[in-house]
């Protein structure tokens, strides 16, 4: 149970409430800095848990059940704080409610389709989703913590834009399989 790969996703859980506070409002260059830091380290390990568990062949219930939750705690708290701080504001709010949402509704028909037994991989879009969605937000923070540097915020409100756009399409991908397997 207490694998590198279930250890791994178990410590992005436990980093989110660090970067919660390292963001709060009014957060300074440092705590920006410090954020993006912890962030980075989180994805990395969001990419190396899932590799490890298939590698060393140590892939687990526990594992597959919480590396989704972590991922999506992970991305809504980061996404709640930015748009509290205001560093998502303005139209590109849309696009973070989108996420948001999205990754509500797939959590609840992923959770509806297991109990009619039914599973749903996840697709290579989802993938290029989720990895907007890690780029998106790292740049925003990063953005703010090297402000002179003004590019990496345009990166990073159009990956924000491209992952919106990616989450319409793979949650109605989803969406169209979940309704086959309703009464």
């Amino acid at each position: 149970m207490l694998t590198l790969p279930n250890i791994l996703t178990l410590s992005r859980i436990l980093a989110v409430p660090i970067l919660v506070f390292l963001l709060w409002p009014e957060p300074s260059r440092l705590e920006y800095a410090l954020a993006w830091g912890l962030y980075a380290l989180m994805a990395i390990t969001d990419y190396f848990d899932g590799y490890l568990a298939r590698a060393q062949g140590t892939v687990s219930k526990l594992g597959v059940f919480l590396d989704p939750i972590a991922d999506k705690i992970m991305v809504a708290a980061v996404i709640l704080m930015l748009v509290l701080t205001r560093d998502i504001s303005g139209y590109s709010t849309i696009a973070a409610l989108i996420i948001l949402l999205r990754e509500i509704a797939v959590s609840g028909l992923r959770e509806f389709l297991a109990g009619a037994q039914v599973s749903v991989p996840v697709s290579q879009l989802a993938k290029w989703k989720t990895t907007f969605q890690l780029i998106s937000l790292g740049a925003i923070i990063l953005g703010r913590a090297l402000p002179e540097w003004s590019f990496i915020e345009y990166v990073g409100l159009f990956s924000l834009w491209a992952a919106a756009v990616l989450t319409l399409i793979t949650g109605w991908d989803y969406l169209r399989v979940g309704i086959r397997h309703m009464d």
